[in-house]
């Protein structure tokens, strides 16, 4: 299944899941009730079983998730809400914190890890700035759409959504796993034949065609990873978005200085994306004329104006979804990239650095509204700066031993999986609730229900 395939299964699920909603809500006879389930608990920070627990699970998500460059929000969630007690909206904020702390210790340490095959940043600065601002703007309406959205709908969404890309994502490792052996087999053939000056046959020469040779000293691979042009850019539409957000907040619901400050976001996603866009398009037609083979960005795909209009497309959906699901849309970002033709570490290391944006975003604005106990952030944001570190760490070192690149790709496949279970286990059993209990289950009207 292609990555067109794969956007087409997505939008048509999404479309039959809705549609079965209406139907559904214009038959049942359930009552308004909304039960306790927006009530704040916000548990004492203390130490005890539980915070064990939720913090050797909080780390390993942490580490696994922004090696797949995913964030782990699907684990954390229920984690913060089974196991401490958290409600949900504050599980969910405090998620936000501990994915901003992990994707920003990764993208310290990717940031210090050179290219594995070419002269040019780890951080592919092209790809960030065409799907950032797009993702930015799909969860603003994401976290819109999940005010009216029932809870066994978005349920629903997970598992559809999470299925789909960890088989897409599994499917695309096993593919890179028999190329990297077929490609391990080749230059053992070739190492048994080379003979060097003397004469002498060199056996068991050492080959790394995964791993980056340390050519330059530290710094100078960190001042060649940072753009400091690109990053300025990537920082005012994130100062932009935020400083919309902090005003709408403060704008009566439904008014119509609320409408035109949410109207807003979508010129400034606009005008970066379609910079971007001309850039990518003029290059292309450049490298077409000119008959130069090189890629500009990582992506392998012929950058014309219907690819250009998908990978908008993507980004918005991945947005929309992770906004309605309350994650950083890396569970997107991440399987998407890999399918275009980046290779996993630049996919990884520029899906976390996307989505470090994104994250941070939320976490300000939650932190506005007073959505999450200091004391619990700070730890758990702490916890997840040392995993996201060490996480990239341990599995470089993992690739180092394999030279297998596909690591990356199964642990993106292995963390959406377990987030499927985790929540879909979670969501339905609230659903379940929600029906004994009689509480409404079709769609809310959006002003009533801020």
């Amino acid at each position: 299944m292609s990555a067109k395939g794969s956007i087409l299964y997505l939008v048509s699920s999404f479309s039959v899941a809705i549609l079965s909603a209406v139907f559904f809500t214009q038959t049942n006879d359930y009552k308004h009730h909304y039960g306790s389930g927006t009530d704040k608990v916000w548990p004492e920070l203390e130490v005890s079983w539980r915070l064990v627990l939720a913090t050797v699970i909080g780390f390993l998500g942490s580490a696994f998730g922004t090696v797949g460059g995913v964030g782990g929000g699907g684990i954390f969630v229920p984690m913060l809400t089974l196991i401490i007690g958290f409600d949900t909206k504050s599980a969910a904020a405090l998620s936000k914190c501990m994915i901003m702390g992990a994707s920003t210790s990764s993208v310290w340490y990717n940031l210090r890890v050179q290219h594995p095959t070419k002269e040019v940043p780890i951080l592919d600065y092209d790809l960030a700035l065409l799907f950032q601002p797009m993702l930015m703007l799909g969860i603003t309406v994401g976290v819109s759409l999940s005010v009216v959205f029932p809870y066994w709908l978005i349920t629903v969404l997970i598992i559809i959504l999470f299925i789909g890309t960890s088989s897409r994502s599994f499917f695309k490792g096993t593919e890179m796993w028999k190329e990297e052996t077929l490609l391990k087999k080749e230059i053992a053939k070739q190492q048994a034949t080379v003979v060097d000056s003397r004469g002498e046959l060199l056996i068991d020469t050492e080959y790394e065609p995964l791993i980056p040779k340390e050519e330059k000293s530290l710094m100078q691979i960190l001042c060649f990873n940072l753009k400091w042009k690109r990053i300025l850019v990537l920082m005012v539409v994130w100062v932009s978005f935020l400083l919309l957000q902090v005003v709408k907040n403060n704008v009566e619901v439904c008014s119509v200085w609320y409408w035109v400050l949410f109207s807003l976001q979508f010129p400034i996603a606009l005008v970066v994306f379609g910079y971007e866009a001309v850039k990518l398009y003029k290059d292309h037609k450049k490298r077409v004329s000119t008959g130069n083979p090189e890629f500009i960005c990582e992506a392998s795909i012929e950058w014309t104006a219907l690819h250009i209009f998908f990978c908008a497309l993507c980004g918005i959906l991945g947005g929309t979804v992770g906004g309605l699901l309350g994650s950083g849309g890396g569970f997107i970002l991440g399987p998407l990239l890999i399918e275009i033709g980046v290779i996993p570490q630049v996919a990884s290391a520029t899906a976390t650095f996307v989505m470090m944006f994104s994250s941070s975003l939320s976490v300000v604005e939650f932190y506005l509204l007073q959505r999450f106990p200091i004391p619990y952030a700070l730890y758990l944001t702490a916890v997840s700066i040392l995993a996201g570190f060490w996480g990239q760490f341990f599995v470089r070192k993992l690739m180092a031993v394999l030279k297998r690149a596909s690591i990356i790709v199964f642990i993106l496949s292995g963390v959406i999986f377990a987030s499927a279970l985790t929540m879909g286990v979670v969501g339905i059993g609230k659903s379940i609730k929600m029906i004994h209990n009689h509480e409404f289950m079709g769609f809310l009207g959006f002003c009533s229900s801020q």
